[in-house]
């Protein structure tokens, strides 16, 4: 590789962490705001309040519907503006990794593998992106790395 090339990559790293790490905790928050709170009626959701989601969980076998409701708002809209910030970047990126790790196979499930079909191509990407974060921590550009974690 060209050396200068190397130079300036190994300059934009902490940039390109940054980004995806903010990336992955701001897309969590819509879909917190549409499950918890109605935000967003027409983009294809079926629950609109934590009330349908418990429902939902419920009738798909996840019981108490109620507590997974609560955990899975919880880590959107707390885990995701934390992912953002990076800060606990580590234990907010695995939990969010196990939850869409469920989300994928729920995906496989109902459509295998196209996004198109409600498969978990998309979900499965964002898994990926979500581990990246994990393993590379919240890096340079994050409250972890500005408090010492």
């Amino acid at each position: 590789m060209n050396p200068q090339l190397a130079a300036l990559f190994q300059t934009l790293a902490p940039f390109a962490d940054a980004l995806l790490r903010v990336a992955v905790g701001l897309a969590l928050v819509p879909h917190g705001l549409r499950n918890t709170f109605g935000f967003f009626p027409n983009t294809g959701v079926r629950a609109q309040n934590l009330t349908a989601l418990a429902k939902q969980l419920d009738e798909g076998g996840y019981r108490p519907g109620t507590f997974w409701a609560f955990a899975i708002s919880i880590t959107q809209l707390v885990g995701g503006p934390l992912l953002a910030l990076g800060l606990f970047t580590r234990p907010v990126a695995a939990v969010v990794l196990i939850f869409l790790m469920v989300a994928n196979v729920e995906r496989w499930h109902v459509g295998k593998y196209f996004w198109n079909q409600l498969g978990l191509e998309y979900t499965l990407m964002w898994t990926i992106a979500v581990f990246f974060v994990f393993v590379h921590g919240g890096g340079l550009y994050s409250l972890d790395h500005v408090i010492g974690r």
